[in-house]
């Protein structure tokens, strides 16, 4: 299973295999102090994509059309995430306020279907 989380709520057991999704560190988290296997900064949107989109719900259809093609373009750096979701559950931790506007979900829903096949 792969899930989505916000980088500031607490770690769970159930959380299972953590990677941060982010191309910036989350303001006002510790590296030490983030439970997390890896941060997978190529998988997050390239940096024009994410100023492009400015967390604009008014841009989310066009961003996540971007987004996925950005993804096709660099599947390699998708694998982590579905290595460890073959083994078991996996949360991509994001920093975003808007919990349905961000790469995360994006991702969230890519892997599960590069996983699937």
């Amino acid at each position: 299973m792969i899930k989505i989380k916000r980088v500031y709520e607490e770690a769970e057991a159930s959380d299972g295999v953590r990677f941060l999704v982010e191309r910036l560190w989350p303001r006002g988290v510790k590296k030490e102090a983030l439970k997390m296997e890896a941060w997978l900064k190529d998988v997050a949107p390239s940096t024009e994509l994410r100023k492009w989109f400015g967390h604009d719900p008014a841009k989310w259809p066009d961003f996540q059309k971007r987004y996925r093609a950005e993804l096709d373009m660099n599947r390699a750096a998708l694998q982590p995430i579905l290595s460890a979701a073959k083994k078991g559950d996996v949360t991509l931790l994001f920093s975003s306020h808007d919990e349905e506007h961000n790469n995360a979900v994006v991702l969230q829903e890519y892997a599960k279907k590069r996983a699937a096949k």
